[in-house]
C-alpha cells in the first residue's frame, strides 16, 4: 500500500446558514451548538448606528455582527456541519451571497415582537431556491404564537416548516438543525 493512500474517505462538510433580522439570536444559536469556540465578527455599536439599528426591543444589545459567525459540529470522523451566522443589518447583506455559496440550507430566526425583520431573509432564500425553515426564537416576555399563525403571517409556502426554538439552549438548537436537514431531504424528494 502506498504511504500516501488511505482507506478513509475525503472529509465532508455540510454548510448551513443561520439568518434573520438584527438582534434575533443568530450569534447566540451558533454559540449554543458549536463544539468549537465560535468565531465572531462582533463590533461595538457606536453612535453611528443610532437611527440605523433599531435597538428598541433589544436595548441590552451593545455589539453587532459585521461579517459572520462561524461554528462547527462534528457528526463523526470526516463529517462536519459548518454553521455560518449572517449579519442582520441590511448594510451588511452584501456578505450573504458569499455565505450562501455551497450552503445545504438555512435557518431563518424570527422574533414575534418584530416579525417583519425576517421578511428579507425569507425572500432571499425563496429567490435563491435554497431550502429553509423558520425558527421562532422564544425571547423572555415575548408573546407566543402557534407556528401555523407565524407561517400565515409570513405568507410562507405550505412546505416551509415553522418551529419554535430557544437559541440559548443547545438541545433546542440541535432540534432546529435536525429539522432543517430533514426538510432539505424532503425538498430534494419533492422537487426530484
Amino acid at each position: 500500500m502506498d504511504s500516501m493512500s488511505s482507506d478513509r474517505p475525503d472529509p465532508v462538510a455540510i454548510k448551513i446558514m443561520i439568518a434573520g433580522g438584527f438582534g434575533v439570536g443568530k450569534t447566540t444559536l451558533v454559540g449554543a451548538i458549536s463544539e468549537i469556540r465560535t468565531l465572531r465578527t462582533e463590533s461595538a455599536m457606536t453612535a453611528r448606528s443610532e437611527g440605523v439599528d433599531d435597538t428598541g426591543l433589544v436595548p441590552q444589545k451593545t455589539t453587532t455582527t459585521v461579517a459572520m459567525d462561524f461554528g462547527r459540529i462534528t457528526l463523526r470522523e470526516g463529517l462536519s456541519i459548518y454553521l455560518f451566522g449572517t449579519p442582520g443589518q441590511n448594510r451588511f447583506w452584501f456578505m450573504w451571497d458569499e455565505l450562501a455559496t455551497g450552503a445545504l440550507g438555512a435557518v431563518v430566526l424570527a422574533d414575534t415582537r418584530r416579525l417583519s425583520d425576517c421578511f428579507a431573509a425569507v425572500d432571499y432564500f425563496e429567490q435563491r431556491g435554497l431550502p429553509f425553515l423558520v425558527a421562532v426564537n422564544q425571547f423572555d416576555g415575548a408573546r407566543t404564537y402557534e407556528p401555523a399563525k407565524v407561517k400565515n403571517a409570513l405568507a410562507l409556502e405550505p412546505h416551509v416548516p415553522v418551529l419554535v426554538c430557544d437559541a440559548r439552549e443547545r438541545e433546542s438548537a440541535k432540534r432546529t438543525l435536525v429539522s432543517l436537514v430533514e426538510h432539505v431531504i424532503k425538498e430534494k424528494e419533492r422537487t426530484a
